[in-house]
């Protein structure tokens, strides 16, 4: 969302617009969930599925992307660490 508050018809439509695009990639997450879990899915359902995501990735980076630059970045404490294991859990039948 804006930092602003929505104040103008521009943030509120790009809040609109970023809100519309997250739920879009929630849902392919979804179906590609269930998809995974399938053995009978067939090889061009999966690469539509990938187009879709591509898709819904590039979208949330743009956000992500958006929001920093709106935002200031936030001081990382010099102790902490980040390491493979800090990030989600890959689904289930899916290899990281």
């Amino acid at each position: 969302m804006t930092d602003d508050g929505g104040q103008s018809h521009l943030s509120r439509l790009a809040d609109q617009m970023e809100e519309v695009q997250l739920r879009a990639g929630d849902i392919l997450l979804g179906h590609a969930a269930d998809m995974l879990k399938d053995d009978n899915v067939k090889p061009w359902e999966l690469r539509y599925l990938s187009a879709r995501l591509y898709e819904a990735l590039g979208d949330a980076l743009r956000v992500a992307e958006s929001r920093g630059d709106r935002l200031s970045s936030p001081t990382v404490d010099d102790d902490a660490s980040v390491t493979p294991d800090d990030g989600p859990e890959p689904a289930e039948g899916v290899s990281a």
